[in-house]
């Protein structure tokens, strides 16, 4: 509600300060000063809430809120103060930023009017600052006084926290505060028994899934179960709580109408034909698998589809190259747009053509980069996927590359183990957030041939256990000879479909050519590999 609507007068003088047209006098009988941030109290409770940016907090005494049976001990855990106003006996929740400091208050008149004081825009959840190091439980309630009661009917046990501004500020308040919440195994919502607070309820299971669990309350919110005595109920509600499953389980009957669409149809193509024809294309819900031996070119592979993507799509990319800077990815992306090697350092362009890539790539606001610095740990990186599909809204994520999360897993060296584990939860993943996932994996060595110098390639090649060719929807493998003399072979990848849930067409598919003066891998036909090559032996006899 827009309060400032309401004002009575303004450009009034300051008996405070002294400004002659700096006070505002509003219709409930409250006032401030623009020139001294001073504000006083309304004459007459309202439902409203004013916000006032200023960093002049409301102190006030630590005390039992005895009209709502707050022992004093719960008010002290959180900071809450009281404070007599013009005969009136007004509460002070404390607001901290991630640092602890106290940087807002939100000020509480009977029964329910609210002026908020500092920059509460820039706070975490009400309370916590008073819980910070994760646990097994924490939950999250609509309001102050309902995180207050709760907390002390589970005699101080468990975290308890409230979000900023009502049920309706929830989603803002889980995105700013989703690595707080994180911390945390299991994260209970208790948002008031009406309608917005089930609203609420169900936003909030949603972002924060599967973790997320709801309290079905048989009162209309915690103090209410406090007043009446009923302590034991809500522990019993709260324990009670709901696991969040999204909705899912379909009747057959019902499925008419979504069967007359056809067949399913990609997002998107890949940037190529022949591998198009195969795979038909990018799906929702798929585990992609690039596969090649050390130094094949997994990456630009990679990095290609990820520019294919963006120029053909409004959806957001999350790039974790994790053998790689952030810088030298972007640098790289960048490149795909310019057909220049800005990664390089004898790389020759215009600040122009530079400025151009940044707009049309990494700068677009679309494309979003894991900073691998620190724990490469499967359930960090799920945690990191799931942050940028729920929060950041990427639609496609590319991992490249799956075997250095292998080496930080809880098996050590039992890399078959590894790998299971780390597959099994990333298909879990592709499920439940319906995304695109394109992840590279390395080879196993083999004894009749080398991987870097064009061996064929097949599934028993994958490395580790059966676990990612049987959970990946598509596996594409590329095989170049790294090593041959002929420049032009040594710069020709064939791509074969190795694996495919889709179609079921497997094979031969594509083939590229590396260009090593523009840095792109194009697609050529038989034809154009002849001529390469032709041109290429010229070349050398000129030399």
């Amino acid at each position: 509600m827009n309060y400032e609507s309401k004002y009575e007068k303004t450009h009034q003088p300051c008996a405070d300060c002294g400004s002659s047209d700096a006070l505002t006098i509003y219709k409930d009988g409250g006032t401030y000063c623009f020139s001294c941030k001073k504000a006083s109290l309304p004459e007459n409770d309202t439902s409203d809430i004013r916000v006032v940016e200023n960093n002049n907090l409301t102190l006030g005494d630590v005390s039992a809120i005895e009209s709502r049976r707050i022992h004093k001990e719960t008010c002290v855990k959180y900071n809450v103060m009281q404070k007599t106003v013009k005969g009136k006996s007004v509460h002070i929740y404390p607001y901290y930023d991630s640092g602890g400091f106290h940087i807002a208050s939100k000020i509480r008149f009977v029964p329910k009017h609210f002026l908020i004081e500092g920059h509460i825009a820039k706070a975490g959840f009400f309370g916590q600052q008073a819980f910070g190091n994760g646990g097994k439980y924490i939950t999250i309630c609509e309001g102050e006084i309902d995180a207050l009661s709760a907390y002390q009917m589970f005699d101080s046990k468990w975290p308890f926290i409230s979000v900023r501004t009502g049920a309706g500020s929830i989603e803002k308040d889980i995105n700013d505060n989703y690595d707080f919440l994180n911390k945390f195994e299991n994260i209970i919502i208790c948002f008031d028994n009406d309608d917005a607070g089930k609203i609420a309820s169900k936003v909030a299971s949603e972002l924060l899934a599967p973790k997320a669990s709801v309290v079905r309350m048989r009162y209309k919110d915690p103090n209410e179960y406090l007043l009446k005595g009923k302590v034991a109920e809500f522990k019993q509600d709260w324990w009670n709580a709901e696991r969040y499953t999204p909705e899912g389980i379909v009747s057959g009957d019902s499925l008419w109408d979504e069967l007359l669409k056809g067949p399913e149809k990609a997002i998107v193509q890949y940037p190529y034909n022949g591998i198009n024809k195969s795979t038909y294309g990018l799906r929702s819900g798929e585990l992609v698998c690039i596969c090649a031996g050390t130094g094949i070119g997994k990456s630009s592979f990679m990095r290609e589809i990820c520019y294919h993507i963006i120029s053909n799509t409004d959806n957001n990319v999350g790039l974790m190259f994790l053998e790689e800077p952030i810088r030298t990815t972007a640098k790289a992306l960048m490149g795909v747009h310019s057909n220049k090697n800005y990664h390089l350092p004898d790389a020759d362009y215009t600040m122009e053509e530079y400025k151009d890539a940044y707009d049309n790539t990494v700068g677009s606001g679309r494309v979003f980069f894991f900073d691998h610095f620190g724990s490469n740990a499967i359930d960090n990186i799920i945690n990191r996927i799931r942050y940028m599909v729920k929060i950041l809204k990427c639609k496609y994520i590319i991992l490249d590359h799956i075997s250095i999360l292998v080496s930080s897993q809880e098996f050590g060296m039992d890399e078959r183990k590894n790998i299971d584990q780390c597959m099994t939860k990333l298909r879990t993943l592709v499920q439940e957030l319906d995304i695109c996932l394109i992840i590279a994996s390395h080879l196993r060595r083999t004894q009749d041939g080398s991987h870097e110098e064009g061996k064929e390639l097949s599934l028993n090649h994958l490395r580790g256990s059966h676990s990612i060719g049987q959970l990946s929807d598509i596996v594409l493998g590329l095989e170049r000879n790294g090593q041959a003399d002929c420049p032009v072979e040594r710069n020709t990848t064939k791509v074969r479909v190795i694996k495919n849930r889709f179609s079921g067409v497997t094979g031969l598919c594509s083939t590229l050519f590396y260009d090593a003066s523009t840095g792109r891998l194009n697609e050529v036909s038989s034809e154009n590999i002849v001529t390469n090559h032709v041109n290429n032996v010229k070349d050398n006899e000129l030399m």
